[in-house]
């Protein structure tokens, strides 16, 4: 995943915000006792979202304490303390960036050093976890023949993608899996892939990587291509939109989950807008403003 799941800071209460900079502070701890010191470095913000649904629908209480970490090893901060859940994310987030470096490198040509400085912390992951690595490879592997294909649906480009994380949602759920988690996290998956290919549009057609826009629609530019078929574009996130709200609905939280709403009704739109218009910006958790007013 690729960072751009994110709360929509105006509508974060002051509370959810630090419960949000705690689980990331304590997922960066994990992966590196997990998979080791280099393998923190490739921490996104998608999986603190996992972190907080995954232990609100398995009724698996955050407990945060205060710690020294390497970036800070002056101030204790607020920290989730490990545990089972956060253990197997880490695990996840490490292998998933060792794929995304493996992507890079088919679509770019570059990237072979950093995936090398990764792949002991992936190797940890992957024995620690085969079946999420497992998972990841073979969805992966069917994404990369689609892409290959040079397929000209959007929707069945972001299909591999969306079944990847509604697999493994299936996978770390275990008994609290049910249709509405399966379909929500298939849909937020398919949401990442397409709003990663929204916002990497023009870099793809400048390097002759393929993205299912420019399969779709054939457009030299993001601009000429919104400009020709925004509305078509517009029903397919609001279709994704849509579903996700109608799934979270159907999903039996066992806390408070403020959290996990803003970033799935709020954050999500927020994001499709900002890249769209070409001003998205990923922000770093301890470098969130939030109004206590």
């Amino acid at each position: 995943m690729f960072g751009y799941i994110q709360p929509d800071i105006p509508y974060l209460y002051m509370k959810d915000s630090a419960l949000y900079k705690a689980l990331y502070c304590g997922l960066c701890k994990s992966i590196g006792a997990s998979c080791g010191q280099r393998a923190r470095m490739g921490l996104s913000y998608d999986m603190t979202f996992l972190s907080a649904l995954l232990h609100n629908i398995m009724n698996t209480d955050v407990k945060v304490e205060k710690h020294h970490c390497v970036l800070h090893p002056i101030i204790k901060r607020p920290i989730a303390e490990d545990d089972e859940i956060t253990r197997a994310i880490a695990c996840l987030n490490t292998v998933l960036t060792y794929y995304k470096l493996t992507d890079d490198i088919e679509d770019e040509k570059k990237g072979r050093v950093t995936r090398l400085f990764f792949k002991k912390g992936y190797k940890k992951a992957k024995k620690i976890h085969p079946i999420s690595a497992g998972i990841i490879k073979k969805h992966m592997e069917s994404l990369r023949a689609l892409e290959k294909s040079n397929c000209a649906s959007a929707d069945m480009a972001a299909d591999p993608f969306g079944l990847m994380i509604a697999d493994l949602s299936d996978y770390l759920l275990k008994d609290f899996k049910t249709e509405k988690t399966r379909g929500l996290f298939y849909g937020i998956g398919k949401w990442v892939y397409l709003i990663d290919a929204l916002d990497d549009y023009d870099k793809d057609i400048k390097k002759g990587n393929y993205n299912p826009f420019y399969a779709a629609y054939g457009s030299p530019t993001k601009e000429e291509m919104l400009r020709g078929n925004g509305e078509e574009l517009d029903f397919i996130f609001k279709s994704v939109f849509a579903e996700n709200a109608e799934n979270l609905a159907g999903i039996k939280f066992y806390f408070n989950h403020d959290l996990t709403d803003n970033i799935i009704l709020r954050g999500l739109p927020a994001a499709t807008k900002r890249v769209r218009c070409g001003c998205y910006k990923k922000l770093k958790p301890n470098k969130m403003k939030i109004n206590q007013a």
